[in-house]
């Protein structure tokens, strides 16, 4: 069997368990008979263990029985799915490819968000990370005209925020957050570099939104007050992993976070609008209410022009 056949069964099955929270093996063959894949036949026992074996291997999801309730299969280590992990995003991208292989008439009813040109780096990153070798690339910031040149940089991890890769390199025994869309050129060297095995990305961005830290910005405990319209948003795609409904009326919810306030946060506040406003600290209010001021008085100045 061809391996872009072998995945969509992959897909499938793993969808269709994550789905039903726990199936029999039974309800899995009835629900594979009714698919174009099966061509009319089951899946046998073997076939079935061989597809849960390489789902552990390809996804990291692990599926197990639970024979104290009627032998069904459940997904034993559901938090690997969660919104931000890399298996959701595989599992997704894998699912829309599968979806759009089977109907070319659905490659014109999905629309995808663009990614800009960074995808091109990819995947000199990806074996450079895999390989610990250093690279060495040119970058150019947005709004500056000077192209600085990085001879040498350990990468240590990618992240994907507001359609944008990111790349997390050490200069100089620094960490240096770079846009893969901003770099000109880029190649691996030969030179391999000793990873910190402490190191974990997570914890990197632990205390942050989005992908830039900064270290003059202690994490500290946010409120925010959502409307009524907002906060059902919140609950089903929060913030923060540290978001907390704390309080709750007929008019709004209050959430609170224990988060570093940088410009992205902030940023993530106001592109709500009126739907989501600081209560605390006081501090980080003021400084909000001053943004919005200072965009009013721009306003402002371009309507008279």
């Amino acid at each position: 069997m061809k391996a872009s056949e072998l995945f969509k069964e992959y897909i499938w099955l793993l969808n269709t368990i994550y789905q039903a929270g726990k199936i029999s093996f039974a309800d899995i063959n009835e629900k594979w008979l009714s698919t174009e894949m099966s061509g009319g036949l089951e899946i046998s026992r073997t076939t079935f263990n061989r597809h849960k074996d390489a789902i552990e291997d390809i996804f990291g999801i692990i599926i197990e029985c639970d024979k104290k309730d009627d032998f069904r299969y459940y997904i034993a280590n559901k938090a690997v799915l969660r919104e931000d992990t890399i298996q959701n995003w595989m599992l997704s991208s894998l699912t829309v490819h599968t979806a759009v292989q089977e109907g070319v008439s659905l490659q014109k009813r999905i629309l995808l968000e663009n990614i800009p040109s960074g995808y091109k780096h990819l995947q000199i990153v990806l074996e450079a990370m895999k390989a610990n070798h250093c690279i060495s690339f040119t970058y150019q910031k947005y709004n500056e005209a000077e192209v600085k040149n990085y001879p040498e940089a350990e990468p240590y991890c990618l992240k994907l925020y507001k359609q944008r890769w990111y790349l997390l390199a050490k200069v100089k025994q620094q960490f240096r957050i770079f846009s893969l869309d901003r770099i000109k050129h880029m190649e691996s060297l030969e030179r391999s570099f000793q990873f910190d095995k402490d190191f974990d990305a997570e914890d990197y961005f632990h205390d942050y939104f989005g992908v830039f830290r900064d270290e003059k910005v202690p994490p500290q405990i946010i409120v925010i007050r959502a409307s009524k319209a907002e906060r059902p948003y919140l609950r089903d795609l929060p913030l923060h992993h540290s978001q907390k409904e704390i309080a709750t009326t007929a008019e709004y919810s209050d959430f609170s976070y224990l988060i570093s306030p940088t410009d992205d946060f902030i940023g993530e506040i106001l592109r709500k609008k009126d739907r989501l406003y600081v209560i605390s600290p006081i501090e980080l209010r003021e400084k909000v209410l001053k943004i919005i001021e200072e965009m009013g008085e721009n306003y402002k100045k371009q309507k008279k022009v």
